[in-house]
């Protein structure tokens, strides 16, 4: 592949997720964040594991400073998650289609309801610390779950296709 529509791949891939990541400061109803869709998005595309870890988490932890509630109890759980959710994207890689990235979508929302709740549960007074605070933890968060669901799922699709679109133009681009 020519070395230029490499970089500018590159580039457009880490314009998209830093983009993702700025609408975080912009009013949404809660939940509804482009986190799971960066994550994924970087496992899918950045060859180098490094950067597919580096970039997108650089980009959530810049978000964080810029919000007004900044750095937060929690935050870790909310990072190893978004961790987790780049080894989702490493997963479907070599098989990245509409099908797979609903699915992978699906399973980082289930997985950060479950893991960000556990360390809701774990780390503050607010529940019991036995089997029933645990599950009264858990019902707390589905009201957010749904948004959660939602906002996956649409910056997952909002993303790639921009991805999508943007190669396609620097491939026409490139051509004439």
């Amino acid at each position: 592949m020519n070395k230029n529509i490499k970089s500018y791949q590159f580039l457009a891939i880490i314009s998209i997720i830093f983009v993702a990541s700025l609408t975080r400061l912009l009013p949404h109803p809660p939940n509804f964040t482009p986190i799971a869709a960066m994550a994924i998005f970087g496992g899918v595309h950045f060859s180098k594991k490094w950067l597919a870890f580096a970039v997108p988490l650089l980009s959530l932890l810049v978000s964080d400073m810029l919000l007004p509630y900044g750095f937060y109890e929690g935050m870790v759980w909310v990072y190893a998650c978004f961790a987790a959710m780049v080894c989702i994207g490493f997963w479907i890689r070599s098989n990245a289609n509409p099908v797979s990235l609903v699915f992978g979508s699906l399973v980082a929302s289930v997985f950060f309801f479950l893991a960000s709740n556990f360390g809701v549960w774990i780390g503050s007074n607010f529940y019991t610390h036995d089997f029933w605070g645990l599950m009264t933890c858990y019902v707390a968060g589905i009201p957010f779950f749904r948004n959660s669901i939602l906002g996956d799922l649409t910056y997952t699709l909002l993303l790639f296709s921009a991805y999508e679109v943007i190669k396609n133009q620097l491939l026409v681009k490139i051509n004439r």
